[in-house]
């Protein structure tokens, strides 16, 4: 089973390339699939790749699962 997980866009390097938040922790990632993408919009990421633009909502809602099935909340 793959997961895709969401990040907020923090900077863009380029229109190949950026800057993703995971909840403090800052990751270079790859914007091939979604290069019309802007600075504080959500993303889904997997292995590396932005790959899809996503809702605050969703985002939050995904994150706040995420921290339950782990038990971090």
């Amino acid at each position: 089973m793959c997961l895709a997980i969401p990040g907020k866009l923090v900077e863009k390097i380029s229109e190949e390339k950026g800057l993703v938040d995971l909840g403090g922790v800052t990751k270079e990632i790859a914007l091939n699939f979604i290069p019309e993408v802007k600075i504080g919009e959500w993303i889904l990421i997997h292995t590396g790749f932005g790959l899809e633009i996503i809702s605050e909502e969703d985002a939050l809602e995904t994150i706040d699962l995420l921290q339950q099935a782990y038990g971090l909340t």
